[in-house]
């Protein structure tokens, strides 16, 4: 290169470099009103009076996000509604598979085979967050983590909470797995009001496992007055999320942050909110099921209707007699034969609800119940659209043994409480109704003959 070609290469290059500051400038500047709209449009939140239900406060809170770990909110829901119903207790182990030791951290690092007992898992989750812990739960309770994640989004159905899907049992990130402000709101009161003995849980403030002590994620615990959990939660998508109960004095509230872009803003907004609505919060005491009724939405600010917070079957607080809700097609629990649960059901108490996909009209039609003969019951929940749903399942799940037998529902009253029998007639005799319902039973359908 001569020296003239280079002198002009030189100047060529100094006059483009302005042009090119200019370029690389307006490149950053995009790219960080990007990041910050990102960031913005997973922002959520909202404030319920857990004494009246009244929404105090509502940004985006029907707008659909990622869950994250508040998943793990509805894992311990269903685990705090076996232990109620006995069918596992804080003793039970919880064996972990080669899929649950595979999950990836945070996690407690149990391996295949290993097991620790429900309890251990329980501290797992509200503490360190433990995915691990959260899928053998899962497993447990519903035979597969896609067969309790199932259950996980009946049971939302059933609390009210309408826009949300669950897809596994930790919050691991999954596409499909969708929440909103106001259904972390809901999940946070029901698992307090119908779980009081159980709800402690979520203010352990650390777990010792092993030679290793976990701190609670949870950084309001015990530095703002009145937190007593709930649940943090964090994925690339989601944002930092947070749901927090409050009491102070007898004001009681339920906030819900999510999408936060930090742990530490998350934190400072809640701290904000606190503040700033718990002194708006009524005083006046309240019904000690808030989570029966419906969330009242804030206007104008709250442009959708609030989700009723309560389905008619909730299960009510410990010290009220119970309905058991569980799946009658995961994996039954191993435990020791319980001769007074026996009793109780050849007396023809409720047998367990069974979950579905969303509760909704099934396609089958029952018929007028039989006046006489022998017939199988699947089961006896609480309202006919969920005895016709069972009655639906069971039909697809079996429609070879069922093809000449009559679904019907009956109603019956116990305790003071109405149930619905979701049956099959048109049994000839004991022999063909006992026979018929031991092979559903070999396909893990509940059942038991009955003359009618």
């Amino acid at each position: 290169m001569s020296f003239a070609s280079a002198g002009l290469f030189s100047s060529v290059r100094k006059s483009l470099r302005p042009i090119l500051g200019f370029l690389v400038a307006t490149t950053v500047a995009i790219a960080g009103s990007t990041a910050a709209a990102q960031a913005q449009s997973k922002k959520a939140a909202i404030v319920i009076d857990a004494s009246t239900g009244k929404t105090l406060y509502s940004s985006s809170a029907d707008s659909p996000r990622y869950p994250a770990s508040l998943t793990k909110m509805m894992t311990l829901y269903l685990t705090f509604e076996a232990m109620s119903a006995g069918r596992i207790s804080k003793d039970t182990r919880v064996v972990f598979s080669k899929y649950a030791s595979s999950r990836p951290p945070t996690k407690l690092g149990v391996r295949p085979g290993g097991s620790i007992t429900v309890e251990q898992a329980i501290l797992g989750l509200v503490t360190k967050s433990a995915n691990d812990a959260a899928t053998a739960l899962g497993e447990l309770l519903g035979g597969s983590e896609s067969n309790f994640a199932k259950m996980m989004t009946a049971k939302a159905r059933k609390l009210g909470m309408s826009s949300t899907t669950f897809r596994n049992a930790s919050g691991l990130p999954d596409p499909g797995q969708k929440t909103t402000a106001r259904d972390m709101a809901i999940l946070g009161m029901s698992l307090r009001e119908h779980y009081p003995k159980h709800y402690s849980y979520f203010s352990t403030r650390s777990f010792a496992f092993g030679k290793s002590r976990m701190p609670n994620h949870n950084k309001l615990l015990g530095r703002v007055q009145g937190v007593d959990g709930i649940k943090t939660g964090y994925t690339r998508a989601s944002g930092f999320n947070l749901v927090s109960s409050v009491k102070v004095g007898d004001r009681k509230i339920v906030a819900v942050v999510m999408g936060g872009a930090s742990g530490r803003s998350r934190d400072a907004e809640m701290e904000r909110l606190i503040a700033a609505y718990m002194p708006k919060a009524s005083s006046r005491g309240s019904n000690p099921l808030i989570a029966a009724r419906t969330i009242e939405p804030q206007a104008p600010i709250v442009a959708s209707v609030a989700s009723p917070l309560h389905a008619k079957n909730v299960p009510a607080p410990e010290a009220r007699p119970e309905q058991v809700i569980e799946t009658a097609y995961a994996r039954p629990l191993a435990r020791p034969a319980d001769p007074i649960a026996d009793a109780v059901a050849k007396a023809d108490a409720p047998t367990p609800k069974v979950e579905v996909d969303q509760v909704k009209t099934a396609s089958v039609t029952p018929s007028a119940a039989p006046k006489s003969g022998w017939v199988i019951q699947v089961g006896s929940v609480g309202s006919e659209a969920e005895a016709r749903a069972l009655l639906d399942k069971t039909s697809d799940k079996a429609a070879q043994l069922l093809a000449s037998a009559e679904p019907f529902t009956e109603r019956f009253e116990k305790g003071g409480t109405t149930y619905i029998r979701a049956r099959f007639g048109g049994f000839s005799n004991q022999a063909t109704a006992t026979k018929t319902c031991a092979a559903l039973k070999k396909r893990s359908i509940s059942c038991y003959a009955v003359q009618q």
